[in-house]
């Protein structure tokens, strides 16, 4: 992942706290250390940041073209199980060796028993979470009012509606630093990701992003499923394979950042930003976008490595977190991870989110597990 958009508090019946964010040691955004909105407004220079575009083709990030492919049709699934439910795949069962040698918190750990289960060819779309919020009535985190009395001290932004965005930075100022790139945008959320001005109108098919935890649950609970575990979201993407052959070369089917990150994307992948989903060649088990695109939840806590203990509930993650803020993990890179910022398009690969996070790089799909 190119970045991590760093921590928020989380938010209790509608509180919200500072979004933290800090550079790991590996050069990709960890959560951490530096208060987001005291970085955000002592930053010169941000009347030089223009939004990544979303779903277009091009080489241009600055928003400017037409979409030329708003929906790409799937190809059927051939094998697996026999009427999979609508727009899902089987992934049989069987024994995962889960992580990776790239980064310290992807350590190999000990194999895991995964069962067979169904999940979603892609991520959920806005179409579907527009069904969703139609249906229920249903306001996610980034669109609720914040509790100004847990935010003493922030500015005004911090005390409105809103998500992290991606920006694209006309110029950097001094090392690296994933503030440059990185805004709270008041008025950002799954309608408009990019904040005011923005929207999807025409972008059914792209992944809903500027979606917490807890929105993601809220589908998957409707829809009468849940969020993959981590084993779960690893061994699909792994194709049901034991020991997957290492890919740490940037993936050829698949979103993600081509050229200088993050000033320049060349989009010869097909895409700059986010792309409609099912656009790449999907895996053997008819899944498509696990790697790329967006990032994706899952509904497991977040621990540092892969520990022998079974992953805990994220029930059980703020009792777990170091300080008052509660993290899951989250896997699959999006269309930020490039070569020169982070390597984190692959299956194994991880990242811990803010549960209570909003952010435009991430999204999430379903599983419906077989009893």
């Amino acid at each position: 992942m190119n970045t991590s958009t760093g921590s928020t508090e989380a938010r209790r019946r509608g509180g919200r706290r500072p979004v933290v964010l800090a550079a790991s040691a590996l050069g990709a955004a960890a959560l951490g250390a530096a208060v987001w909105w005291a970085g955000w407004i002592s930053i010169p220079g941000d009347e030089a940041l223009r939004p990544v575009g979303t779903g277009r083709t091009g080489s241009s990030t600055t928003g400017q073209g037409a979409i030329a492919r708003i929906a790409c049709a799937l190809p059927p699934v051939t094998g697996g199980r026999p009427n999979p439910p609508e727009g899902m795949a089987w992934v049989p069962g069987g024994k995962l060796a889960p992580g990776d040698s790239v980064y310290p918190e992807e350590r190999p750990g000990k194999p895991v028993q995964v069962a067979g289960f169904w999940m979603d060819r892609t991520e959920v779309t806005n179409d579907q979470f527009a069904r969703f919020v139609a249906a229920t009535g249903y306001v996610t985190v980034a669109e609720r009012v914040p509790d100004a009395s847990r935010l003493a001290g922030a500015p005004a932004e911090m005390l409105q509606p809103g998500a992290v965005v991606f920006v694209v930075p006309r110029k950097l100022q001094g090392p690296p630093d994933p503030l440059q790139w990185w805004r709270y945008v008041p008025g950002a959320n799954w309608r408009h990701p990019g904040g005011p001005g923005t929207h999807i109108e025409g972008r059914g098919s792209l992944p809903v992003v500027a979606v917490a935890l807890e929105d993601a649950q809220a589908y998957a609970r409707w829809a009468g499923r849940q969020l993959p575990t981590e084993a779960q979201w690893e061994w699909a993407a792994r194709e049901a394979r034991a020991q997957a052959a290492p890919q740490h070369e940037q993936p050829r089917q698949a979103n993600t950042w081509q050229g200088r990150f993050p000033m320049e994307d060349a989009a010869s992948d097909g895409f700059a930003g986010v792309a409609p989903v099912g656009c790449y060649a999907g895996n053997a088990l008819g899944l498509h976008d696990l790697i790329g695109n967006v990032w994706e939840w899952t509904r497991d806590a977040w621990r540092p490595g892969h520990e022998d203990a079974p992953p805990p509930a994220l029930q059980e993650a703020r009792a777990l977190a170091a300080g008052p803020v509660a993290q899951g993990v989250i896997k699959g890179g999006s269309f930020l991870c490039s070569p020169d910022w982070c390597m984190r398009y692959r299956a194994g690969a991880r990242q811990p989110q803010d549960l209570d996070l909003a952010t435009s790089h991430l999204g999430f799909r379903t599983v419906l597990e077989v009893r």
